[in-house]
């Protein structure tokens, strides 16, 4: 019995493009998703693998496509493997069926060390640039803090959540919460 081809795509941000992963290949069944590969929590990581059956075959471009995480792309491994499907590296030429392979593991291994060494190396040059920026008094920090007392004033207007929202450059649900949080 053969399963289905199914195909596993994954950029960090929504303005990356999923267009030369896997490209010119066709597939049964396709999960992408525009999520940092440093959590396995991502919807669309967690559909496939509920979705994977015995026979099936999962096809990601390149291991730090799937995980970014020595332990969590063995995690992912095993949890599709366990339910009789195979994951192929189409970047690397790795497959991985449950089989005991040793090389395949050794490779799995050096590759999977190299792309979570790659992560934190990013993560370093970020807080690096940061504290530079900051000490240049450049850093506009994280999000843009919603002034509450505005949205009372607002609300106070008799202004709606959706004109607030507008208004204050926010979503409803944000002047939801607020408005919670202020008790009106």
């Amino acid at each position: 019995m053969t399963g289905q081809t199914v195909a596993y795509r994954r950029v960090s941000s929504t303005d990356q493009k999923l267009d030369r992963q896997l490209d010119g290949l066709t597939f049964d069944r396709e999960f992408e998703e525009k999520l940092s590969g440093a959590t396995t929590d991502r919807p669309a990581l967690q559909d496939m693998i509920a979705y994977v059956r015995e026979g099936d075959a999962v096809v990601v471009h390149s291991i730090d496509r799937l995980a970014r995480n020595l332990a969590d792309l063995q995690n992912i491994i095993e949890q599709v493997n366990a339910k009789g499907a195979s994951i192929k590296f189409h970047k690397e030429q790795l497959i991985f069926s449950g089989e005991d392979n040793p090389m395949a593991q050794l490779q799995l291994q050096i590759i999977g060390a190299v792309a979570q060494f790659e992560r934190s190396m990013i993560k370093q040059r970020q807080a690096e640039g940061i504290a530079k920026a900051k000490a240049k008094g450049v850093y506009k920090g994280g999000q843009k803090q919603i002034n509450r007392e505005n949205i009372k004033i607002l609300f106070d207007e008799g202004k709606s959540a959706i004109q607030i929202a507008r208004e204050v450059g926010c979503s409803r649900a944000q002047v939801y919460n607020i408005k919670s949080e202020l008790g009106l």
